[in-house]
């Protein structure tokens, strides 16, 4: 990936890299800028291996340091702004963070994390401040940077989901996944051979694995710093902007806006939706307004971009790009599984599963990751005879399209953000009022599933559902913290005592044709 990147900026070193409200960074200034920087670690005694933290929301300098990062071998850990301060506390002391550039809005949670972090060596700020900030710090060190030899199996990306047990895993990826699946994300978006990527969503996700391979393909990405409905539509307009990602909830947003019709979005191939299931009804609303370039699509953290794409002609009927769009069946479906991974429907002793029946999807592929840090027993779990069992319960229908209906696990997906149950539930635990609870996922005209606790108090003790929120909020930041609470006298139990967290869910998803 650093590879093809430099070769653009040798051959095309005033072609704009980065754009954002202000300012413009060519392929030859980035370069130089990330190879400062990368030598910079180097001389402040940084190793490939190591790990650097960039704690920021969406920043042109942000993706010029993860960049560097990975120049350097050092292993890009994307850390979410949008998470509790103590969850990425904990991140980055489990992980073992090295090194961690944040802008200065952030600052005083930067003391936070470093006392939290005691192996963070270093940190430089993003931007102006009394010492320069990392623009000044880099131009002590050569704009040259001699190109690593790394093996394919050296770590590049470690990211953390939730964890199931209120410790978040640390998903691996290395220097052949990342190659893999920025490489397959290329192959499959090939409408616009020069890309102009609006990067609104967080780079801390999805978005930012698309940057990754966009600035493999030579394209331009215009930086937003947050997913504002107006922004998104004038700067799809005003950069001609030809590639975006959003989760539905932001998609549905735009559609909301009422001047969503008056701007042009003619320069528009690609209006890539995931992270969550669609409505068909704003699915169908959207192809619309934005024209014939949706693009749904589905991958995991632990296999990004590339596990099955409903591509823009897989919307309308025999394919035909603009023409009847496809039946609600096919619109409700992932797409088919993408030329970079084998897929199976498999049943619970691993047997694969004719076409129609449901069962959990299982991939392999170059894309998948090695396994999660130091956690051989989740990684066994996970991946078994070569094969990634995703958690994800599906169907392929006669024509070879994917459909999920549920999860196999407990995982809520709001918003595009997954949150696992047990991380809010140790929260509510802790109030001395309560004596159980069930976190669940339940439908979200919004969010798609919101999260929701269902809480059975201490005989005789007060809890109002408003106060329980109140008390998870400074814990688990906006995504996690429950949207609702009810209090139940009694949850449901198996005989061993157990709440029967599915037991709860059902009850809110009994009318519905699938539970995600």
């Amino acid at each position: 990936m650093i590879d093809a990147f430099d070769e653009t900026a040798s051959r095309r070193p005033k072609h704009p890299c980065l754009r954002w409200d202000g300012g413009t960074l060519d392929y030859g200034e980035v370069r130089a800028l990330s190879c400062r920087i990368a030598n910079g670690l180097h001389a402040s005694g940084f190793e490939p291996g190591q790990k650097g933290a960039v704690f920021s929301p969406n920043h042109p300098l942000a993706l010029v340091c993860v960049l560097a990062i990975l120049r350097a071998g050092l292993v890009w850990l994307p850390l979410n702004p949008r998470n509790a301060l103590e969850e990425n506390a904990q991140i980055l002391a489990a992980f073992g963070c090295d090194v961690l550039f944040f802008p200065k809005d952030f600052s005083d949670q930067v003391a936070t994390l470093r006392a939290a972090a005691p192996a963070i060596r270093l940190c430089i700020c993003l931007d102006e401040m009394e010492d320069g900030g990392l623009e000044v710090w880099a131009q002590r060190f050569s704009p040259e940077f001699e190109p690593l030899v790394l093996p394919p199996d050296h770590l590049a990306l470690l990211s953390a989901t939730g964890g199931t047990t209120g410790r978040s895993k640390g998903v691996m990826h290395s220097v052949a996944n990342v190659a893999a699946f920025t490489a397959a994300h290329q192959a499959l978006h090939l409408r616009d051979g020069e890309p102009v990527f609006l990067a609104a969503a967080p780079i801390t996700h999805a978005g930012g694995r698309i940057c990754l391979a966009v600035l493999r393909q030579g394209g331009t990405i215009v930086v937003l710093p947050r997913p504002d409905p107006a922004e998104i539509m004038r700067a799809i307009e005003r950069h001609r902007v030809t590639r975006m990602f959003l989760p539905p909830t932001a998609i549905y947003s735009l559609l909301a806006q009422p001047d969503a019709r008056t701007f042009d979005y003619s320069s528009l191939k690609y209006l890539m939706y995931g992270g969550a299931p669609m409505s068909i009804q704003k699915l169908r609303l959207a192809l619309e307004v934005f024209g014939p370039v949706m693009s749904g699509g589905y991958g995991q953290t632990e296999a990004p971009l590339a596990v099955a794409q409903l591509s823009p002609e897989d919307h309308f009927e025999n394919g035909e790009l603009g023409g009847k769009v496809a039946t609600d069946d096919r619109l409700s479906s992932c797409g088919r599984p993408t030329p970079f991974v084998e897929l199976r429907i498999v049943d619970d002793d691993d047997q694969t599963l004719p076409t129609g029946t449901r069962g959990e999807v299982a991939i392999r592929s170059a894309i998948v990751m090695q396994g999660y840090f130091r956690n051989p027993e989740a990684t066994a779990e996970a991946i078994r005879s070569g094969w990634h069992h995703t958690g994800d319960i599906g169907y392929l229908d006669l024509d070879g399209f994917l459909h999920l209906v549920d999860r196999k696990k407990d995982m809520i997906i709001s918003g595009g953000f997954n949150v696992y149950p047990a991380e809010v539930e140790q929260v509510i635990l802790s109030l001395p009022e309560v004596e159980d609870c069930a976190v669940v996922g339940v439908p979200d005209e919004k969010w798609g599933e919101a999260v929701k606790a269902v809480v059975q108090l201490v005989p005789g003790r007060i809890l109002s559902p408003e106060q329980i929120i109140a008390a998870c909020r400074p814990r688990l930041g906006g995504v996690k913290t429950p949207k609702s609470v009810e209090i139940w006298p009694d949850l449901p139990r198996s005989s061993a005592g157990k709440v029967l967290r599915r037991n709860v869910r059902n009850r809110f998803w009994a009318d519905r044709t699938r539970s995600i």
